[in-house]
């Protein structure tokens, strides 16, 4: 439909010029009185199916198609055609920038979604700071608590836990994820810290191995 109607302009641009020869001609004046009705018909039809939504014009092809009733001047006879311009172009406009906004929106959403899926993707522990917790918990109901949410670190709660005694390989006797943060409860502080952690496809903690601080 807007090649058509551009077939129209240029069809009238055409007749101008052979009017007016090489100057550049947009006064209603100049024009035949056939060719201005015909160009105040197609711009009113067109101005009141933009301002309708009655078009399947893109925003930009409504917009470029106000600017070029916006070449002709109707202010003299047709007024209400310039107010048409007027607020066919506010409206455009803001459909616009509407736009603009909700696909930023839409962008930023997706950039948020991307950072906290990548986020959920990592290994993650928390486990030093969960062993503090149960270690400083002000009583049993509290630190067994903190003990379910470690425990759902784990792959299971007989996940093995080692605990490296020095720098030379030397290690205590092996454990277990349950035993191990019990004891953190029964001991009430920390004294190692997390060296080595080993993860299955589900993030979750399958060999924790610690060090003595």
């Amino acid at each position: 439909m807007l090649k058509q109607f551009k077939s129209i302009i240029i069809l009238a641009m055409i007749a101008l010029v052979t009017i007016c020869g090489a100057s550049s001609c947009k006064s209603s004046k100049k024009l035949s009185k056939k060719e201005y009705k015909m160009l105040v018909a197609q711009a009113t039809k067109d101005l009141d199916a933009i301002l309708n939504d009655e078009t399947e014009w893109t925003l930009e092809e409504q917009l470029e198609r106000i600017e070029e009733i916006k070449k002709i001047d109707f202010s003299k006879k047709n007024p209400e055609i310039v107010e048409k311009i007027e607020l066919a172009e506010i409206k455009v406009s803001k459909a616009i920038a509407e736009r603009d906004r909700l696909a930023e929106l839409k962008r930023i959403e997706e950039e948020q979604r991307l950072r906290e899926l990548e986020e959920q993707n990592k290994p993650k522990t928390g486990l030093a700071e969960l062993f503090d917790l149960i270690a400083n918990a002000t009583d049993v109901n509290t630190a067994n608590k903190y003990i379910r949410e470690a425990l759902d670190l784990f792959e299971s709660p007989d996940a093995v836990v080692l605990i490296r005694l020095n720098n030379f390989g030397d290690y205590d006797r092996p454990t277990t994820a349950v035993n191990y943060l019990n004891y953190l409860k029964d001991q009430k502080k920390v004294t190692v810290g997390v060296d080595n952690v080993k993860f299955n496809a589900e993030n979750k903690i399958t060999e924790l191995e610690l060090i003595k601080k």
